[in-house]
């Protein structure tokens, strides 16, 4: 990792990059002179992808504070195309460490992002990433990839209760549009209440998509639908962070990973079995160790932990 932030290596020829949709937030940090960092799957995913050098192309929804975030800044030259969506508001989270253990308040869920803002040229893109992070893609959304595209969600932004000004509170997952197009959807364990059996989620997913149920340093799971029921594949193991600074974006940065592997990146060869789930690892692992987009990697860093 570099001191002044990622920066992209290309990995060959890229075609028009993926798509990646969702809202920022800001996220309030005492050591940030603006008082707030950006965060939120658009922006984590976004700069991930953009490190691997596969040319995302970004559309982020964002108040008057975010449309000038210096973190746009590091996206744009590190190679992603960011098309900001400003509105009246974003959303805003105070996230905190009590104890060991997260608590999220809410101050503000933000506004929805609408469908019509997406440029047109973008609307025939092979891989796509829905990143809500306050549910503020509406089901619509589901069906705006073209059917041979591959799509992936984060589910977290979904699974929350965002009432303005408390505490962020579990929302049960429950049938839509996107989870149902999604052909891949990651979601951390802490996001489901415990004891949620997994199986029972197969009615909410496609035929064929894959859930992987990530479980921070413990690794995870992996999940295939037949649109009942979901049958388990394989258990991953975590790859160690040398330390834990700030683990907010590791969720998103695991499933940049995935995506990546999906479009062939060369850090996932396909003759190991279990490439994907390593170059997912190995990205959340790196995030952790810096404060907030910063801490994500260069593809250098990601090669050595690898090796590691």
């Amino acid at each position: 990792m570099t001191p002044g932030g990622p920066s992209a290596e290309v990995v060959g020829p890229v075609a028009a990059g993926p798509v990646i949709v969702g809202s920022a937030s800001r996220d309030l940090a005492g050591d940030d002179p603006r008082g707030w960092r950006l965060g939120g799957a658009v922006t984590y995913v976004g700069l991930a992808l953009a490190c691997l050098g596969l040319r995302p192309r970004v559309l982020l929804g964002g108040d008057g504070a975010v449309a000038m975030a210096s973190e746009l800044d590091l996206l744009r030259s590190a190679g992603a195309d960011v098309r900001v969506v400003t509105l009246e508001r974003s959303p805003v989270f105070d996230n905190r460490e009590v104890g060991g253990v997260r608590e999220q308040r809410c101050l503000e869920p933000g506004d929805p992002l609408p469908v019509a803002a997406l440029p047109a040229t973008w609307a025939t893109a092979g891989d796509w990433v829905l990143g809500p992070v306050a549910d503020e893609l509406a089901g619509e959304w589901g069906s705006v990839p073209p059917p041979f595209a591959r799509v992936a969600l984060g589910w977290q932004g979904l699974l929350r209760h965002l009432p303005r000004g408390d505490a962020v509170a579990r929302r049960a997952p429950a049938p839509s549009p996107i989870v149902a197009r999604a052909d891949l959807v990651v979601v951390s364990r802490l996001d489901l209440a415990p004891g949620t059996p997994i199986a029972g989620l197969g009615p909410l997913l496609r035929p064929g998509a894959v859930l992987v149920v990530t479980d921070a340093a413990a690794g995870g799971e992996t999940w295939r639908g037949d649109g009942t029921t979901l049958a388990f594949e394989r258990r991953y193991q975590a790859i160690p962070a040398a330390r834990v600074l700030d683990a907010t974006g590791a969720g998103d940065a695991f499933l940049a990973g995935l995506v990546a592997a999906g479009m062939g990146h060369p850090l996932a060869p396909p003759d190991r079995t279990d490439g994907d789930l390593r170059l997912a690892a190995a990205l959340g692992s790196l995030a952790v160790e810096g404060l907030g987009v910063l801490g994500l990697p260069t593809v250098a860093a990601v090669e050595e932990r690898l090796l590691h």
